[in-house]
């Protein structure tokens, strides 16, 4: 089996270059890919850069590219939900784009003609998610996740994406990577750690928060490859 693990930024990816230790480099399309074996799978970790179109071009190497037969996507992402606090973990249910804007021909906010409007991730790796929580006993939250280009630090845009889209959380990458996972028929989730709270302190908080938060999420990673092995 080869599993794709994806994040955005290098902090994202560099706990599980620690824990993984020995792992070989590959330079492809303007990025960098480490392979790395653990427990039998095959990994391939990458990060893509922040963005949808960034994330996307990533997505789809490692698995047009390296061939992996499954994808999770560890990082941070800013609150929603009141329920969400910093340091906090929830799971995509399905993922949208909440800066594409074709209303003028009588869409909704995010639909995008011959595409899907919300994309489900894959139950079976939300499940292994569900059962790694209870084993630890942490309580992880499964919402929809917001996706746009431009990081949200304002309370009337943070609600304004809560109201239209019912969503938990927001990030930058997330809904153009299931864009490629859905597209190409591989399953995929997509596990944020709570950095900040999208609002007029998500500045400071994302930075004082990042480092702490992707470890929290990379943690968690390693424990869905301890049962999907």
């Amino acid at each position: 089996m080869k599993i794709a693990i994806l994040g955005a930024m290098v902090e994202e990816i560099t706990p599980l270059l620690s824990f993984f230790g020995n792992h070989h480099k590959v330079s492809y399309a303007g990025n960098d890919y480490y392979e790395a074996h653990y427990k039998g799978i095959d990994l391939v970790i990458a990060y893509s850069k922040i963005g949808k179109v960034n994330a996307a071009l990533t997505a789809s190497a490692l698995l047009m590219h390296f061939g992996c037969e499954k994808l999770i996507f560890s990082g941070v992402a800013g609150a929603i939900s009141p329920e969400l606090k910093i340091g906090d973990l929830v799971i995509a249910s399905s993922l949208c784009q909440h800066d594409v804007d074709i209303t003028a021909f009588g869409h909704p906010f995010g639909f995008i003609p011959e595409s899907k409007h919300f994309i489900p991730s894959d139950e079976r790796l939300n499940g292994v998610a569900k059962g790694v929580a209870q084993s630890k006993g942490i309580a992880l939250k499964e919402g929809i996740i917001a996706t746009g280009d431009q990081f949200i630090a304002d309370s009337l845009k943070k609600e304004w994406i809560r109201k239209t889209f019912n969503a938990d959380a927001l990030e930058m990458e997330g809904a153009s990577v299931a864009v490629v996972c859905d597209t190409l028929g591989v399953p995929f989730c997509v596990l944020r750690a709570i950095s900040d709270a999208a609002d007029m302190e998500a500045g400071f908080s994302f930075d004082e928060f990042l480092v702490s938060s992707a470890k929290v999420s990379a943690e968690f990673v390693i424990g869905m490859l301890d049962r999907l092995a």
